[in-house]
């Protein structure tokens, strides 16, 4: 489990395939400030722009992971290399909670219609695949590459689910948000709370119509 709450950006140093097919994932090293390794063991689990990953290896200035072929089909940005990637390490029961429960199980691919400064702050508005709609709601959370963000705005179009999202400075300067720009793919999770909601709503209506 995590919190949403990012610790550190890491570059992708290089990303090697597991095998000659696409069957297989790929080995992915990350470099990253050398403090932020301290007490990370093999075997840790990693957020990593908001998947949940393993850590393999460990470096004296960074760490790699194996990446699944299922995981990178269903998220972006894992393995490109050069690209930065946000950081988080799982949450310890003595941690506080700043931003809400995230798993770091990716639930779909977004893609960013608007990021543009407004006053102090940053205006997103990130257009999520239409079968996710139902679990966003008003000052409900959402998890955009690993940051727990609050929805401002729902917004459900005929091709897609547009979520609005106000940033403060401090999250666009310590995160990798502040690359953002139109079109840019981000990985995102839904609230925890919803999907356990929606699974009983939807067992709830089959018993009914039985």
């Amino acid at each position: 489990m995590f919190t949403g709450l990012i610790t550190a950006i890491a570059t992708i140093a290089s990303a090697t395939p597991l095998g000659a097919d696409k069957h297989h994932g790929k080995h992915i090293t990350l470099r990253v400030e050398p403090q932020w390794l301290q007490g990370l063991q093999l075997g840790d689990s990693i957020a990593i722009s908001g998947a949940c990953m393993t850590v393999v290896d460990l470096q004296s200035d960074g760490f790699a992971v194996d990446i699944s072929a299922e995981s990178l089909a269903r998220t972006t940005g894992l393995d490109a290399v050069g690209a930065l990637v946000n950081l988080e390490q799982s949450l310890a029961l003595s941690t506080k909670l700043g931003g809400h429960l995230v798993t770091g199980h990716v639930d779909g691919v977004g893609h960013v219609a608007t990021f543009e400064p407004v006053g102090e702050s940053w205006l997103l508005e990130v257009d999520a695949p239409p079968e996710l709609g139902k679990f966003f709601a008003y000052k409900g959370s959402i998890v955009v590459n690993g940051v727990s963000l609050t929805v401002n705005r729902v917004q459900d179009l005929p091709q897609h689910c547009r979520v609005s999202i106000n940033l403060i400075p401090h999250t666009v300067q310590h995160t990798n948000l502040h690359q953002l720009q139109k079109g840019a793919a981000v990985n995102l999770e839904i609230d925890l709370i919803a999907r356990y909601v929606e699974r009983m709503l939807s067992t709830d209506r089959r018993n009914h119509h039985v």
